[in-house]
């Protein structure tokens, strides 16, 4: 059956660009000497704690890529060997549709887009590089949560859905950044894929002592997402190869290898191995921009320890994963393979627009979503998100287009 290119699009995976003031702004006093702004030569970077960091080489974004100027590089079209910034060409304006919602939803229109999440993006180095310091790092995410509902609020014209961020480095400190941002209308939350350092050392968010933080995210129907951010692996990648930049734009061959997606896969373990989405079997869980390579891997170890160590486990891993997790994968990977291993009503469209690694065009991710028919366009470019989200469907006739092993679900 011959693709449609109607159905109704919800883009899991949009972003918005901040201004520096984001990290700053509602910042407590005592800690404006821990982030910084700082000129070197003609660029501006940011120092935390007294570092800089390169993860985002323009964390001001005065300055960006074009949306969607890295495409041949992620489809694997480079004969040429471009390096990113070779293939992005000179930088441009920051979009206004990445800058306020207002111009964002016109943006959607000219998309045909008609609902997204839409993620920060300085936020991805905030928890990596402010770890050492847990009261900080809860303070910037804090202030950047407040200048988000200045500037974007957190829910804008039921199209706009916008992800607070929630540090877990402090169980009782998640559950009061929880409160805040429900009690500003978020409907969605975003959390770091990857341990925490809080006051007692590192540990997982999930594990038994943070049961009263996802005890009140059931309770109140809030989807997260994990989304990609700074890696945590970088010390140990570091023992391997030291760096000359810690910016993306610049990584070796080794280093894209060597990191992969560990993060995602070992966060998802952690959920699932102790035991949080048994415990708490309603919440609902999204992987997005952490592509889907990693999953066959996984299941194929989780099916494997479930047979050497089923006491360990209430229920089976991977029924849980297909009950709790939904998976958005990379634009140019294999929509086919994840529906294998996780079902069509779990994953999720996602262009990670504006960003030059995503489309400028979200809807041409059709030319590279092979074997959707109609019930799957359907699922896959909008209504798995609406059902992530909890918001109501939009194909016109569900129950015949949904796949046999989902219809009585």
């Amino acid at each position: 059956m011959k693709p449609i290119t109607d159905a109704p699009i919800f883009d899991a995976d949009q972003h918005m660009y901040e201004t520096p003031g984001a990290l700053t702004k509602y910042l407590p006093d005592r800690f404006a000497k821990a982030v910084q702004f700082v000129q070197m030569g003609r660029r501006t970077r940011i120092a935390i704690l007294g570092k800089i960091t390169e993860y985002i080489p323009n964390p001001t974004f005065d300055r960006v890529a074009a949306p969607g100027s890295h495409e041949k590089f992620y489809s694997g079209h480079n004969p040429e060997g471009l390096t990113l910034r070779e293939m992005q060409g000179a930088a441009i304006d920051a979009p206004p549709a990445s800058r306020n919602p207002e111009d964002r939803i016109r943006e959607l229109d000219r998309q045909e887009v008609r609902e997204t999440l839409v993620y920060p993006t300085l936020a991805n180095l905030v928890e990596h590089s402010a770890a050492e310091d847990p009261e900080l790092t809860m303070a910037m995410i804090h202030a950047l949560n407040q200048w988000m509902l200045e500037h974007w609020q957190f829910t804008y014209a039921n199209r706009l859905f916008m992800t607070p961020v929630i540090n877990c480095a402090e169980v009782d400190g998640a559950r009061r950044e929880l409160d805040y941002i429900l009690d500003n209308g978020a409907k969605v939350a975003l959390i770091k894929p990857s341990p925490v350092k809080g006051f007692r050392g590192w540990r997982s968010p999930a594990l038994p002592e943070f049961d009263p933080f996802w005890r009140d995210v059931e309770a109140a129907s809030l989807p997260i997402v994990l989304h990609a951010s700074q890696p945590p692996l970088d010390g140990y990648i570091n023992q391997w190869e030291p760096p000359d930049t810690n910016s993306f734009m610049e990584m070796s061959a080794f280093r894209w290898v060597a990191l992969g997606h560990r993060e995602i896969a070992d966060m998802i373990t952690s959920l699932i191995c102790h035991g949080t989405l048994t415990r708490f079997p309603r919440l609902r869980i999204a992987s997005v921009e952490n592509g889907s390579s990693w999953i066959k891997p996984l299941f194929h170890d989780l099916d494997d320890i479930y047979t050497k160590m089923p006491q360990n486990f209430a229920e089976h891993p991977l029924g849980v994963f297909r009950r709790n997790i939904w998976v958005s994968p990379f634009w140019e990977g294999s929509v086919a393979e994840v529906v294998e291993t996780v079902g069509w009503d779990k994953v999720l469209f996602g262009s990670d627009y504006p960003h030059p690694e995503g489309l400028a065009t979200p809807k041409r991710f059709y030319e590279y979503a092979e074997g959707m028919d109609e019930r799957r366009t359907y699922d896959f470019m909008g209504d798995n998100a609406r059902r992530f989200m909890g918001l109501p469907i939009a194909n016109p006739n569900p129950d015949a287009m949904r796949p046999p092993q989902l219809a009585s679900a």
